[in-house]
């Protein structure tokens, strides 16, 4: 009788705990390779059961869009070629400050007629204000 009361309470445990994960929006654990065909290139890619795997952990619903290859192009393009999460550098113009006569770079075109300051006068009449 004990026996059968710890079969039933398994049973019951296991639908619970699969009816909670499926309505969480869970998905089987048993993952396959598919077959996925690039949104850039068009080149058919494998999303591997591994990789389905560690989208599933990190809690992405989405398959990939792109191609290995793709997704590193896009991913230089938007960071820099080695730069990961590091903005690009920005382009800098020679100017000379208004206030204290030197030679200063800033990360915009200086216009005439506009002052331009270097960083240490910049700071000091921002503090001023």
């Amino acid at each position: 009788m004990l026996k059968q009361a710890n079969s039933d309470l398994l049973d019951y445990w296991v639908t619970a705990t699969l009816t909670k994960n499926q309505k969480r929006g869970g998905h089987p654990m048993d993952f396959e390779d598919r077959y996925l065909q690039c949104s850039d290139c068009g080149t058919t890619f494998i999303f591997s059961a591994e990789e389905q795997e560690l989208f599933a952990s990190r809690g992405y619903t989405n398959d990939p869009k792109r191609c290995p290859s793709c997704r590193q192009a896009r991913k230089a393009q938007r960071y820099g070629n080695d730069s990961y999460g590091y903005s690009p550098r920005r382009k800098m113009f020679p100017a000379v400050c208004a206030q204290c006569g030197k030679d200063c770079e800033v990360p915009f075109q200086p216009r005439e007629g506009r002052p331009v300051y270097c960083s240490d006068c910049y700071n000091a009449t921002k503090a001023n204000r």
